[in-house]
C-alpha cells in the first residue's frame, strides 16, 4: 500500500519509519541535528513549498528519505491507515 504525502509524492507504508509534526518536533535539538544532516546529505525531498507542516521519514533501496509535506500528522496517519477497499477508485 501507498502514502500520499502530497502533490504527486507517494511512498510505500512500509517503508515509512515516522510521520512527525514539524513544529513541535523542531523543538529537539537532537532533531534539529537529525534534519541538518539529512538535508547536507541530500535526502530531504520537499513535497510542496506551501508552510510544511509535517515531515516523514522512510527507509528504502535508495537509503532513507526525509519528506517535508503541507499535509498534518493526523491527516497522513489516517491516510496510513487506510485499507485499499476505502480508497474511491481501488479495486
Amino acid at each position: 500500500m501507498y502514502l500520499h504525502l502530497g502533490q504527486e509524492v507517494v511512498v510505500k507504508t512500509g517503508d515509512v519509519i515516522g510521520i512527525f509534526d514539524l513544529e513541535k518536533a523542531t523543538l529537539s535539538k537532537k532533531t534539529k541535528d537529525f534534519l541538518a544532516a539529512a538535508t547536507r546529505g541530500g535526502r530531504v525531498v520537499t513535497v510542496s513549498y506551501e508552510m510544511p507542516k509535517s515531515f516523514v521519514v522512510t527507509q528504502g533501496q535508495e537509503g532513507g528519505r526525509v519528506y517535508i509535506s503541507q499535509i498534518s500528522t493526523e491527516t497522513l496517519k489516517k491516510r496510513g491507515r487506510r485499507k485499499k477497499s476505502e480508497y474511491p477508485l481501488a479495486d
